[in-house]
């Protein structure tokens, strides 16, 4: 039990560094905690103070407050252990949901602890977590890898290492790339692959588009300019049965058919093949070779 932090009450804050979750939408997704220790707290240091001075002004919170982003952090940790290591009390926010989670944060932390400093995690909304819950994907095993590679064939390589993943996949996407990595979705996972889009979470304008890799991204085109922020999950993969190898074989079956019937080559060939069955290209090139004696 942390010292000045365990039961309930308004307990005295212990000299140390508190990195608060604050809300990732919605103002009223704040525990009664956080808030306590945001007063409480001498510092406050800021992914944006600007950002973060709308939820202290919301509820009253007087607490100064310091900039703390990436650009700044390597300089500003250093600052921030020098007063902790003289009995300071700061909590630590990023714009939404909890520090260090794909957000600044690691740096201090990690030099506090190598300090001696307490470092007192203080829980609330992650945007992660609460698309999980919502996504209807399956939750008891889960793998959260931040954000996706912003240039395509990095992309593609992270999702080849989840092709036959067995647990839900969460990562985080920018709203101008999310139609294009599920189209590579498409294209290396399979267009069946299950995918959920949980846009803009716990705020005005939540939304959930969930369906097959397809399915998401023709509403996605339809939908105009996306906006806001992405929390995408794919579901695990499918186990293979009896029909998926009745499937491997017909592949073989309809692209020699292909190929004989409209005089194309192998190559041209696959992708009608893949084509016809929705799945993409590359998938399609692999069960051929499976099935081949």
């Amino acid at each position: 039990m942390t010292a000045g932090e365990g039961g309930l009450g308004k307990q005295s804050l212990a000299p140390g560094l508190y990195v608060v979750a604050t809300p990732i939408g919605n103002l009223e997704d704040v525990t009664l905690r956080a808030l306590r220790v945001l007063r409480q707290a001498d510092l406050i240091a800021c992914e944006d103070t600007r950002h973060t001075q709308k939820l202290l002004n919301h509820y009253q919170i007087a607490t100064q407050t310091i900039s703390y982003h990436e650009h700044n952090e390597a300089a500003r940790a250093s600052e921030l252990i020098a007063r902790l290591k003289n009995g300071a009390r700061i909590a630590l926010v990023t714009d939404a949901g909890m520090p260090g989670i794909s957000d600044p944060g690691f740096r201090v932390i990690s030099l506090a602890i190598a300090n001696g400093v307490l470092v007192v995690p203080i829980p609330g909304a992650t945007a992660l977590v609460a698309a999980l819950a919502g996504s209807g994907l399956p939750t008891d095993k889960f793998r959260f890898v931040g954000f996706l590679p912003a240039k395509q064939g990095e992309r593609r390589k992270v999702l080849e290492t989840i092709r036959s993943a067995k647990e839900t996949q969460i990562f985080y996407e920018a709203p101008h790339r999310v139609a294009e990595t599920i189209e590579d979705i498409v294209n290396v996972l399979g267009a069946a692959r299950t995918v959920v889009v949980a846009r803009e979470v716990s705020k005005v304008h939540e939304e959930f588009l969930r369906g097959t890799a397809i399915e998401v991204i023709q509403a996605l085109q339809s939908s105009g300019e996306i906006k806001g922020e992405i929390t995408l999950l794919i579901g695990k993969a499918a186990d293979a049965g009896p029909d998926d190898l009745k499937g491997q074989a017909a592949i073989s079956e309809r692209l020699n058919e292909i190929m004989t019937a409209d005089k194309l080559d192998e190559k041209a060939a696959l992708k009608k093949v893949a084509r016809e069955r929705g799945i993409s290209k590359s998938e399609a090139y692999r069960e051929w070779q499976k099935s081949k004696p």
